[in-house]
């Protein structure tokens, strides 16, 4: 949940730093990457204190404020020490209040992420050390694209996938009941409900991410019917996942990233299907936790293709002048000869 090398949704750097004009000074806060990254930022905080409030969470509640401080902390201080070994300014130095709010918007969306959907019983390290694992790799894992480079691993997703294939021992997915442990059968309904139409109205309005939720949800359905054809998996079963609230969530808030996914609509679908399939590859060896390892192989292939890709340009390019010399050689050449 970040974007180009900053986290997702947050305004260029140029704006941050107070050298656009005024018209874009005032008209920045009325981005729709700006506008998506703050409504989710509300929506996650408003959701946790629901669910430590009415819907029963289990982790303590303080937890959700140490993993905020705790991405503050990474983000800014990685930030520094970026623009101090190349020698320029942080990107949040001099933004004013509001100007580092929405800078550490991505930072408080991942904190809040992780200590949601991680759980860890009564240790908090393992929570802290998927926080630092989502926020840090922001400033390691980039590939060149359109000439910058740019993180291309969903933040949340990537610490969550970190801790579980480092930390199996001491932490697990937060289990499914959670998200409506003490909602009543009319309330318990209604919340998927709820959070359904708020990312929906999201997705659709501000991130503009509906054809990767479709290709995400159809291929879904389409991996499950194949799995029921021919491993004879409970078709029920494998669709039922789609009804659950860590489903929703996922769908909605985590495969969503805009500053991870493709921003045209054939690519946004087709990395929805992505998702999906490898999801539907890795149950089929009954691997655990497909949702969040399918979402980091298919982030980690687009990264891996933007390397290739600059690769193959610069092959181009150092191609070219060589070629342009033999060119003008042979043109030297031949003149010579006619003489």
């Amino acid at each position: 949940m970040t974007a180009t090398t900053k986290p997702v949704g947050s305004i260029p750097a140029s704006d941050q730093a107070g050298k656009a004009a005024p018209a874009d000074q005032v008209n920045r806060w009325k981005d729709p990457r700006y506008l998506a990254l703050r409504n989710f930022a509300m929506s996650i905080t408003v959701f946790n204190i629901f669910g430590y409030t009415v819907l029963g969470w289990e982790q303590p509640w303080l937890w959700p404020i140490f993993a905020i401080l705790t991405a503050y902390t990474t983000e800014i201080g990685l930030e520094w020490l970026s623009a101090k070994v190349n020698h320029r300014e942080p990107e949040f130095a001099g933004l004013g209040p509001k100007g580092m709010m929405a800078y550490l918007l991505p930072a408080h969306i991942t904190g809040l992420a992780a200590n949601m959907l991680l759980y860890a019983n009564n240790q908090w390290w393992p929570v802290m050390f998927c926080v630092v694992v989502a926020v840090a790799q922001k400033h390691v894992l980039k590939a060149p694209v359109a000439g910058r480079m740019r993180h291309f691993m969903n933040p949340s997703n990537l610490g969550i996938t970190v801790s579980l294939l480092v930390l199996g021992n001491w932490v697990s997915i937060s289990p499914p009941y959670q998200f409506t442990e003490w909602a009543n059968s009319y309330f318990r309904l209604m919340i998927p409900i709820i959070i359904l139409t708020a990312g929906t109205v999201l997705n659709a309005l501000l991130t503009k991410k509906t054809p990767l939720i479709v290709g995400w949800m159809g291929a879904f359905a389409i991996q499950a019917y194949l799995r029921h054809i021919i491993f004879g998996v409970q078709l029920n079963t494998a669709l039922g996942v789609m009804t659950g609230v860590a489903f929703i969530l996922f769908s909605n808030y985590m495969v969503t990233d805009p500053a991870t996914t493709p921003s045209k609509p054939w690519p946004k679908f087709m990395f929805g299907s992505a998702v999906a399939f490898v999801y539907g590859f890795l149950m089929a060896f009954n691997i655990v936790y497909g949702l969040f390892y399918a979402l980091t192989i298919v982030c980690a292939v687009r990264g891996l293709s933007w390397w290739v890709a600059d690769f193959r340009r610069k092959r181009r390019e150092a191609a070219a002048p060589a070629s342009a010399a033999g060119q003008v050689g042979a043109r030297v050449g031949e003149q010579a000869v006619a003489t």
